[in-house]
């Protein structure tokens, strides 16, 4: 099925061109969306006319995603999550999540607009991108953790892991000091 594109569509073209795409693709997201129109002759006419408007409204809602998109660019937000012993989440942080965190720090951003690589299933820091406009994409940082206390260890630079590894060497190193104190006592007798 042929359209015509009101607005950018990523992998598939700029506002105003005719471009072909599958019809379940047309009917199920381009044109319920408002993305697209189907290319015949009344809408070809009609987009035509309204052109300028909609170039107008793209480059207005772009200089807003722009507005946002600036304060919004390398900002990190903490998600607490229950997770286990080797930082394995009990589920996983989804993109409401991450949409519901910016959201608290004060961002208008919705959960279409975040885009996930692959399933948050791990405590640690993970890069996440925000489609805010077709054309303007940000960065954030979600900092999952089991609480805010190793939340702010993970900013510092410091793994669960790590930070689990120096407690149990610290501990063996206690033990050890313990027997060749008690080894050194009964020597003594």
């Amino acid at each position: 099925m042929q359209v015509i594109l009101l607005q950018r569509v990523a992998k598939l073209g700029q506002m105003g061109e005719v471009v072909n795409v599958k019809d379940g693709y047309a009917r199920n997201f381009l044109l319920p969306q408002g993305k697209a129109l189907r290319a015949n002759e009344s809408n070809i006419k009609s987009f035509e006319a309204r052109k300028a408007q909609l170039e107008a409204q793209n480059l207005e809602t772009k200089k807003e995603a722009a507005a946002v998109a600036e304060k919004l660019d390398g900002q990190s937000f903490v998600v607490i999550r229950s997770a286990s012993d080797s930082g394995a989440l009990y589920g996983s942080v989804t993109t409401r999540d991450a949409a519901e965190a910016a959201t608290e720090a004060g961002f208008t951003v919705g959960r279409g607009q975040i885009v996930l690589d692959r399933p948050i299933k791990d405590l640690g820091l993970h890069t996440v991108t925000v489609t805010l406009h077709p054309e303007v994409v940000v960065k954030i940082t979600l900092n999952v953790a089991r609480s805010v206390e190793e939340a702010e260890l993970q900013a510092s630079g410091k793994s669960i892991q790590e930070l689990a590894a120096e407690a149990e060497a610290a501990a063996d190193f206690e033990i050890a000091e313990l027997f060749d104190e008690i080894g050194a006592a009964s020597q003594e007798d």
